[in-house]
């Protein structure tokens, strides 16, 4: 079923697995690179609507093959992320749901931790946000509840970024109703779906950490 017009991916610079789950997710998407997230556009077989980014990590045969993108160039030295900027660009163009493709992986892992914390941010501010590598999915646990369909016995872990209050898993090999995770536990880590998994949380922030296509917990 195609998506609204207000999903947007967001091409990211990490490493990005063209996977079933991943052309499924981005499917009737718009789309805006973040400098050398470009890349991925040629893989995916699609023309990001702009480009923006210091473009310090575009090489010069990338920036030849989309030459017909519009571009809006940030000086390097900036006070966000070529990602961060691509987010805010997508909000003003009426985002309400945002895959980050690419956020995951990659040989900086400071980013990837940047936007696993700016995508708590998005979330509590009322944006539906998924993360993603291809081979590995993150989304904002806030209080509330989330669903995720996972193939059974896929692994997933929550990674806490606060104590947690009331933390609830349904239909997980290990489940847990009304949980006290304190901050820094393990207790959450290495988890192994029984098919869709909910989550419900009280108090807190933390993300789930996905992995569809391992299915070492069989």
């Amino acid at each position: 079923m195609p998506m609204s017009q207000s999903t947007f991916t967001i091409l990211l610079g990490g490493e990005l697995r063209l996977t079933e789950r991943l052309r499924a997710a981005v499917s009737g998407s718009r789309f805006i690179a973040a400098d050398g997230g470009m890349r991925h556009a040629a893989a995916l077989g699609v023309t990001p609507e702009v480009w923006v980014g210091d473009f310090d990590s575009t090489p010069g045969d990338l920036a030849d093959a989309f030459s017909s993108v519009a571009r809006k160039p940030y000086p390097a030295a900036k006070a966000a992320t070529d990602g961060e900027i691509a987010v805010s660009e997508a909000i003003a163009r009426g985002a309400n749901r945002l895959i980050l493709a690419g956020a995951l992986a990659g040989e900086r892992s400071d980013h990837a931790l940047q936007h696993l914390l700016y995508a708590v941010s998005l979330a509590e501010s009322g944006l539906d946000v998924l993360l993603t590598s291809g081979s590995e999915e993150a989304v904002p646990l806030i209080p509330g509840s989330v669903t995720l369909d996972l193939p059974q016995n896929s692994l997933f872990s929550v990674a806490a970024f606060s104590e947690l209050h009331g933390l609830s898993l349904e239909n997980a090999r290990y489940p847990l109703t009304d949980f006290h995770l304190p901050f820094g536990s393990s207790r959450t880590i290495s988890n192994v779906a029984e098919g869709s998994v909910r989550f419900s949380l009280q108090s807190g922030r933390a993300v789930v950490l996905a992995r569809p296509y391992d299915l070492s917990g069989v």
